[in-house]
């Protein structure tokens, strides 16, 4: 978590949806503060300085900011959760990456070096690929704007961003941070994606020396060294020098594109079409490393060539070696190709698939779950495997798609967080009693269902409550954010409320008598009820709620082989078996039927 100050006097209290909690940091442009929804959600909330709000330029930078976090894709940048550029007080409002900056890493913990330093590399140069797709040039690319959460490396701060346009119009004004602008900032001429891997060559010979290649004590010093001197790229490991010094050259067109330069990393021939959605999903997936812990060493104990050890697991061939650049890329100088596969080698065909063909080439298989419900997805007690319904429908899929049981990862995420894993590729599948809804996606899709779930109320076995209108004039306990309770009040029966920290205290409540009843999904609230004797599931079925596999949209063909296991597995029974096992200590009918299917196209 970022160091957070306290607010100061006229610092606002509110900001749209946003409670400021304490500030982030200041800029030129205007100050970022914390900010909480009323939802709990946190957000940095960058605020214009009052100085500019009247000024007409500071507020078109300001809009072009949010224009260019808005087009970039949500897994390299921070998403936007809100903005107002009319109002008295513009802000935006963007996601919270809970790590540090790439700067902050490097001076606490010393240069990067081995894997630490190559998946560093790969995830960057990925997020600047993705952010040229969206015509975004940053032009302000440094270790200071990349920040390293636990699922890869974010770019942040398009407050100097450009949009190119269709026509090709780039900016010559001369913006930046002097140790990692490019010449052709300080020369006054046409800026565009190529900064940015100018920046992005400076930027990693700073995280592996800890010293930025044209830094002096003066701005002058600094600009003419830009301009006038060759970095130092020693500092580099030998299979990263000749990219480094590629995109370090002074003439912006003699210097590989973001593209190029994330295929020679993952091991890719070189082409002329940018690199696709699936190179981009593979560069992301080879730089998840969590370089936020303090416990874990940024430096190698020895230096290790520049080998891609993690890219298995990323869908690329063990057996291609990382291709070495040309220092330079003119017309007359082309990249050495990737080494032609074995004679003998036959390629594995497609399944059509991307999932499928990266559990085929890895092994590896990661499933986002909802934490701490007890006969859903938890762990009895710490360090403890985790068990549950979901657990063992993620399981039995993992095993019917040929991953081994060390290649199934299970990924803690929140219930806001469900989408936005998917979408920034922080995991493959989310089981998490995840509701199909009438409103699609535009990233998510959905398999399944596996088991049609009811909106639903847990009682005393004795209670003689079997419907819902039992409850008027009784006792119902409200966990802290839940509004399952409103489905009692869109029927019209009016009931007294008690709150509690917690379902678990929730269902203590009901157990002891002191509440009558707890309402929420049927299968969660069985399972704090199966942990106490004598409760039950009233069986009222206020809602429906059918259960998807939620995985990214756009794979019809891993939809549909995820929905045939779920048909054999209740055609087997051993949904039933499953149901039985995590619920039997709580009188609750179960469904055992297979739910209408979700089409996958």
């Amino acid at each position: 978590m970022p160091d957070i100050a306290p607010l100061r006097p006229g610092d606002p209290p509110r900001l749209g949806n946003f409670e400021l909690k304490g500030r982030l940091g200041e800029g030129g442009q205007g100050v970022v503060y914390l900010g909480e929804s009323d939802e709990g959600e946190r957000a940095a909330v960058k605020l214009l300085h009052v100085r500019f709000t009247g000024e007409a330029h500071a507020r078109s930078r300001f809009a072009r900011e949010l224009a260019a976090a808005r087009r970039v894709e949500a897994f390299c940048t921070a998403r936007v959760l809100d903005a107002d550029l009319d109002g008295e007080t513009p802000y935006i409002a963007s996601e919270l990456i809970d790590g540090p900056s790439l700067r902050q890493v490097v001076e606490r913990d010393g240069p990067l070096e081995g894997e630490a330093l190559t998946k560093l590399a790969i995830g960057t140069v990925t997020a600047l690929a993705a952010i040229h797709h969206a015509g975004i040039a940053h032009r302000d690319f440094k270790p200071d704007n990349v920040l390293l959460a636990a699922d890869g490396p974010r770019v942040v701060d398009f407050g100097i961003s450009k949009i190119i346009d269709e026509s090709g119009t780039i900016t010559t004004r001369a913006v930046g941070t002097p140790a990692y602008m490019a010449p052709e900032q300080i020369a006054g001429e046409r800026v565009g994606f190529a900064a940015d891997v100018f920046a992005w060559g400076s930027t990693m010979i700073f995280t592996a020396t800890g010293r930025s290649p044209f830094g002096r004590e003066t701005i002058v010093a600094t600009l003419n060294r830009v301009v006038n001197h060759e970095a130092d790229v020693s500092g580099l490991p030998e299979d990263l020098r000749p990219i480094v010094a590629a995109c370090l050259a002074k003439d912006q067109k003699r210097r590989p594109s973001a593209d190029e330069v994330l295929r020679r990393l993952l091991g890719h021939p070189a082409e002329d079409a940018e690199v696709s959605d699936e190179v981009l999903a593979e560069g992301v997936q080879a730089a998840t490393v969590d370089l936020t812990r303090t416990d874990m060493p940024a430096r190698s104990a020895r230096r290790r060539p520049l080998v891609l050890t993690g890219l298995a697991a990323a869908g690329v061939a063990a057996a291609v070696a990382l291709v070495q650049l040309a220092p330079t890329f003119g017309d007359d100088v082309k990249p050495t190709p990737a080494p032609s596969p074995s004679p003998t080698a036959t390629p594995t065909p497609s399944t059509g698939s991307a999932l499928l063909d990266r559990i085929r080439k890895t092994g590896q298989l990661r499933v986002g779950y909802r934490k701490g419900l007890p006969g859903v997805a938890h762990s009895p007690r710490e360090g403890d495997p985790l068990e549950g319904f979901e657990i063992d429908v993620a399981r039995r899929i993992a095993e019917e798609l040929g991953v081994p049981e060390d290649g199934l990862t299970f990924v803690p995420v929140g219930q806001a967080e469900r989408a936005s894993a998917l979408e920034r590729r922080r995991v493959d599948l989310v089981i998490s009693t995840f509701s199909i809804t009438g409103q699609r996606s535009t990233q998510v899709a959905f398999a399944g269902p596996y088991y049609l779930a009811h909106r639903d109320i847990l009682v005393r076995a004795g209670a003689g409550i079997t419907r819902a209108e039992h409850l008027r004039g009784k006792v119902v306990c409200v966990p802290a954010g839940s509004t399952a309770a409103v489905a009692l009040k869109d029927k019209g029966i009016a009931f007294e409320t008690v709150e509690e920290d917690d379902m678990s205290r929730c269902a203590e409540k009901v157990s002891d008598g002191s509440a009558d009843a707890l309402v929420g999904d049927d299968l969660v609230i069985a399972g704090f009820g199966a942990r106490r004797e004598g409760l039950k599931i009233a069986g009222v079925k206020l809602t429906d709620d059918r259960y998807g596999i939620g995985l990214r949209l756009g794979d019809p063909v891993a939809c549909e082989k995820i929905n045939e296991i779920v048909a054999d597995a209740y055609r087997d029974g051993v949904v039933k078996q499953w149901l039985a096992r995590h619920f039997a200590t709580v009188d609750f009918r179960y469904e055992t039927e297979r739910p209408r299917p979700e089409s996958c196209r």
